[in-house]
């Protein structure tokens, strides 16, 4: 067993200008961990692979295809592959959410 302690993770700038911790990177399962400033947003954009948000932290909206919706602590939602997505946090509270890369 392995025990992934998300605080005790490096975090570095990801490709889309945010802070985030890669978890997990294993047999095409990738769990990442977007630490998003209050107003911080990620563009849309497409991923091969389906993916689900599992929100950890703060409020903020997702953007999935043609719906957008405001999401809070515990929500989950699942962007299918190659469908354009996008995350933004809203203006007063930090947005922690793990991004679930879901195998082929």
């Amino acid at each position: 067993m392995k025990i992934i302690r998300m605080s005790e993770m490096e975090t570095f700038t990801t490709p889309k200008k945010v802070q985030g911790r890669k978890l997990l990177d294993r047999d095409g399962l990738v769990v990442m961990n977007l630490l998003l400033k209050p107003g911080e947003e990620v563009p849309s954009h497409k991923t091969p692979v389906n993916v689900l948000f599992q929100i950890v932290k703060g409020e903020g909206t997702i953007e999935v295809g043609e719906e957008k919706g405001e999401v809070q602590e515990n929500d989950l939602v699942y962007s299918p592959k190659n469908i354009p997505h996008a995350l933004e946090a809203n203006k007063d509270k930090e947005f922690h959410v793990l991004v679930i890369k879901l195998p082929q």
